[in-house]
Parts: structure tokens; sequence; C-alpha cells
């Protein structure tokens, strides 16, 4: 019996360490997408920019 639960224990010691390995591998993962996120939220602001102070030149161009 006791031999039983020391087995036991020590799956459940190798699946928590497991565990925890891939919450860490999945919050870099979570942490990286955030900063491409963040890049890209960055690109798309000064994107609409440039595109907002090209409208009126482009409103007023004679070949449409």
């Amino acid at each position: 019996m006791e031999n039983e639960l020391e087995e036991r224990l020590t799956e459940l010691e190798i699946r928590f360490s497991h565990q925890t390995l891939m919450v860490e591998e999945l919050n870099e993962v979570v942490t990286d997408c955030n900063l491409r996120i963040d890049r890209l939220q960055k690109e798309n602001r000064q994107l609409r920019e440039i595109v907002e102070s090209l409208q009126p030149q482009l409103e007023e161009s004679p070949d449409e």
C-alpha cells in the first residue's frame, strides 16, 4: 500500500513538472503574440494616418 502511494505521488510530481513546463512555454508564446499584436497595431495606426493624409490628394485626382 505504501509503495502504491509513493508511485502515485511520483506520477503526480512528474505530471506537475510537465504541466509547469507547458504553462511556461505557453506563457512565452502568449507574450510573443502580444508583442506582435502591439507592433501590428502600431503599424496599422501609422498606415491609417498615411492613408488619411493622402486622401485629399486622392479625391482631387483628375484621372478618375
